[in-house]
């Protein structure tokens, strides 16, 4: 019976708008490059730049005069933590991410303000970034390095359910094109409506988002777009029946690692795995997904035994840290040219 009201729920939400697909003009550099690429993701926690621009009351409080008095200097301290972690994964996995999805950022100005730090600006990052209709301003955005992709389109597609469209973050859709062999990469980054307001009253737009990635994945598969990633802070766990609604067009790679007690936010002293890769067939017999840990990420919990993520603020106090998420990372092998059959 609970299975069948996921469904019903799925096609209730079936009802998705697609904003206009937007070329991309980056211009890339040419390079070496063994086939295989690096994928990561990571929510950002409140990832405001310091001024108010009188969109949301969050801007608001995420400004220099907000009650979290978020300066200037604390917003470049950020960026520069973002970058250092972005690097931490170059050297922990051999190769810098070749793509990375983030949540919760402002604007294109944060993403601009990460990519364009000292530590990251030699490796060629670009940014995709639409505003959405989120109350509290935060968005998802992607970056992408020129030397190995170049970018064939982008869009975001707000999320409605039974045909009215939800005041949330959209998802985003970006489609890479290799620079070295022509594949191409659909990825789709997704920031779902959170459990606020209780798990049940919220569980129906957690289903239209979920339902919005089917439609997407569905298309896309449909055209013959076969290497579909999508990243992002579900707010569900795998074992939730929202995954129920993509289980047999994408593979959940955080599978194995459900019920190990792995996590990437720390709830009550409990790990829970709510950031996740889901990918298509051609891409799930060859990629792998782990959860980052950076020392510089983690501090002792002070309720429970144990650590957990370095937070920016602890309550209304300034603390320093980044975010109350861990990244996640997916490694995905390289394909040889002869075994490319799809777009």
């Amino acid at each position: 019976m609970k299975r069948y009201a996921v469904f019903l729920f799925y096609l209730m939400a079936a009802s998705v708008c697609m904003h206009g697909a937007a070329p991309c003009t980056d211009h890339g550099y040419d390079c070496e490059s063994d086939g295989d690429l690096l994928v990561m993701f990571w929510n950002l926690e409140n990832f405001f730049d310091w001024t108010d621009s009188g969109t949301s009351a969050s801007d608001r409080e995420f400004s220099s005069a907000g009650e979290r008095h978020w300066t200037k200097g604390r917003f470049y301290v950020k960026c520069r933590s973002v970058a250092k972690t972005v690097m931490w994964a170059g050297s922990r996995y051999g190769r810098m991410p070749d793509v990375a999805g983030f949540a919760e950022v402002e604007n294109g100005f944060v993403v601009r303000s990460v990519i364009f730090t000292a530590a990251l600006e030699k490796y060629g990052y670009a940014a995709v970034h639409y505003d959405s209709c989120d109350p509290r301003g935060i968005d998802v955005a992607l970056i992408y390095r020129k030397d190995v992709f170049r970018c064939k389109w982008s869009r975001p597609y707000r999320i409605a359910a039974g045909g009215v469209f939800l005041a949330t973050r959209d998802i985003l859709h970006v489609c890479l094109e290799r620079r070295d062999g022509g594949e191409r990469y659909d990825f789709i980054v997704n920031h779902h409506p959170s459990k606020y307001g209780g798990e049940k009253e919220s569980y129906p737009r957690r289903i239209a988002a979920m339902s919005c990635l089917r439609h997407i994945a569905d298309s896309l598969l449909e055209a013959g777009h076969c290497r579909v990633v999508a990243m992002g802070d579900f707010n569900d766990t795998p074992d939730g029946d929202a995954f129920r609604i993509t289980e047999d067009v994408l593979h959940d790679m955080s599978a194995d690692m459900c019920g190990t007690g792995k996590g990437t936010i720390r709830y009550q002293g409990k790990w829970e795995l709510i950031d996740n890769f889901l990918v298509s067939d051609d891409i799930g017999g060859r990629s792998s997904m782990e959860i980052c840990r950076p020392p510089f990420l983690l501090v002792p919990d002070s309720s429970y035994p144990g650590m957990k993520p370095f937070r920016t603020y602890s309550g209304p106090r300034y603390a320093g840290g980044v975010s109350d998420h861990l990244p996640v990372v997916l490694k995905i092998k390289g394909i040889k040219t002869d075994e490319i059959h799809c777009m």
